[in-house]
C-alpha cells in the first residue's frame, strides 16, 4: 500500500503542472537540448506528451537508449545464420525476432522451418535446454547493464547443471560509451542527458562522471513517471542555464548511486569488456561484453563458427540518425508511410521502446 501511495505522489497533476511552469520559467526562450538514452523514458516522454506541453525551445531527444535498436545488422544476420544451423533452437526476447537483417529476420526464419522461440527470461533458455538435451539451445543475448547480470546468471546456472547443450550469442552493450560517442559529436549538441534509471540501478552513478569533467555535460539519473521526468528536467535546465554541470540521482528510491556491487561482480566473473558495433554509432572500443575463456562452453559464436551474410542497411532507413538525437523520426522519408509498426522497415520501428515506434503510437 505504501508503495502505490508513494507512486501516487509521482503522479501527482498539481505537482507536475508546478514543474512544467518551473521548467518554462527556467528555459524561457533558450534553446536546449536534453537527450534520454533509456527506452523506457522514451516511452514516458511520448505517452505523456511532454514534447507539447514544454516551451518550444526545449528539444528532448531521443538516444541510443533502445538495445533492440542498437543491435548492429550483422549481429542479426549472426543469430540467423545460427539459426539456420541443425538441431539449433534460438532462444530470444520477443522483439528481436520482427528485427529486420539484411535479407531476412528471425520471423522470417521461424516461418521457414527455424526453431525460434521467445523466452521472458535467459534462465528459461537454460530451463529449455534442460528439458530438450538434443538441440543445442542458443539464447541472443541483446540488452545494457539492466540485463547483463541475467545473461551471467544464466551462464553460471547452465555450468553448474552441466548443461552442453546451451550457450549465449552476447551482444550485450555497455551505456557510458554510447554517451561519450554522442557527447564528443558536435552534429549531435546535447546540453544534456537524462540518464537511464534501470542502468543506474547496476552502474550507479559513477560510471558517468566523465560527462562533466570531459564534456561539462550535465547529467540527472532519472525515474519513469511524469513528476520522476519533469524532475529531472528542471534539474537539467537548471544546469544548463546557470553553467554548473554535475551528475545529480533524482531517482534515490529505485537507484543507488554505488549501484549494485554483487550484480557487477557477478558481471565481472562471466564477461570482460569488448569492441562492439552498434547501429547509428559505428564501431566504439571497449563498448561490449564477450564471454571469459572460462565460460568459452557457452559462447555461441566460439562453439559454432558460421559464414554471415554480407551486411546491408535497409534502403532509406535513418534509424541511425534517429539513435545520434540528429533527426526526429518523424522527419524520415519512410517513417508512417513504408515504416509503421506492423510493417517495419528498421528497428526503431520494431521495438516497444523504439524512438520510431514511441513517435508514431503518441503523434
Amino acid at each position: 500500500m505504501t508503495r502505490a501511495l508513494d507512486l501516487d505522489a509521482f503522479r501527482d497533476p498539481a505537482l507536475a503542472r508546478e514543474l512544467i511552469e518551473r521548467i518554462a520559467g527556467i528555459v524561457g526562450d533558450r534553446p536546449i537540448k536534453l537527450m534520454e538514452v533509456c527506452g523506457t523514458h522514451t516511452m514516458s516522454i511520448g505517452r505523456y506528451g511532454f514534447r507539447s506541453i514544454l516551451p518550444k525551445s526545449l528539444q528532448l531527444l531521443s538516444g541510443p537508449g533502445c538495445p533492440v535498436c542498437v543491435t548492429a545488422n550483422r549481429d542479426i544476420d549472426h543469430a540467423i545464420a545460427l539459426a539456420r544451423l541443425d538441431g539449433a533452437c534460438i532462444a530470444t526476447f520477443g522483439d528481436m525476432v520482427r528485427v529486420p537483417g539484411s535479407t531476412s529476420s528471425l520471423a522470417a526464419e521461424k516461418s521457414a522451418g527455424a526453431d525460434v522461440r521467445i523466452v521472458y527470461s535467459p534462465l528459461d533458455a537454460v530451463d529449455l535446454a534442460a528439458r530438450n538435451p538434443e538441440l543445442q539451445v542458443i539464447f541472443m543475448g541483446v540488452g545494457f547493464e539492466t540485463t547483463a547480470p541475467l545473461i551471467a546468471a544464466s551462464i553460471v546456472a547452465a555450468s553448474e547443471r552441466g548443461l552442453s547443450n546451451f550457450s549465449v550469442l552476447c551482444l550485450h552493450k555497455t551505456t557510458p560509451a554510447a554517451l561519450r560517442a554522442i557527447a564528443g559529436d558536435p552534429a549531435c549538441a546535447v546540453d544534456g542527458f537524462i540518464l537511464p534509471g534501470h542502468v543506474s540501478t547496476i552502474t550507479g552513478t559513477a560510471p558517468f562522471r566523465f560527462l562533466v569533467d570531459e564534456f561539462a555535460t550535465p547529467g540527472v539519473v532519472t525515474g519513469f513517471e511524469p513528476v520522476d521526468i519533469l524532475e529531472g528536467i528542471a534539474l537539467l535546465a537548471e544546469m544548463v542555464v546557470d553553467g554548473t554541470p554535475r551528475i545529480a540521482n533524482a531517482y534515490r528510491r529505485g537507484a543507488r548511486d554505488g549501484g549494485n556491487p554483487v550484480a557487477r561482480q557477478l558481471c565481472a566473473r562471466v564477461f570482460e569488456p569488448a569492441d562492439a558495433t552498434w547501429r547509428g554509432l559505428g564501431a566504439l572500443p571497449a563498448s561490449g561484453l564477450r564471454i571469459r575463456d572460462d565460460f568459452a562452453a557457452f559462447d555461441a559464436a566460439r562453439r559454432f563458427p558460421v559464414d554471415i551474410e554480407p551486411t546491408r542497411e535497409p534502403r532509406g532507413c535513418r534509424c541511425g540518425d534517429v539513435l545520434r538525437g540528429v533527426m526526429a523520426p518523424s522527419a524520415c522519408p519512410l517513417f508512417g508511410r513504408a515504416c509503421t509498426p506492423e510493417h517495419p522497415v528498421g528497428p526503431c520501428m520494431v521495438s516497444s521502446e523504439g524512438s520510431c515506434a514511441a513517435y508514431f503510437r503518441y503523434r
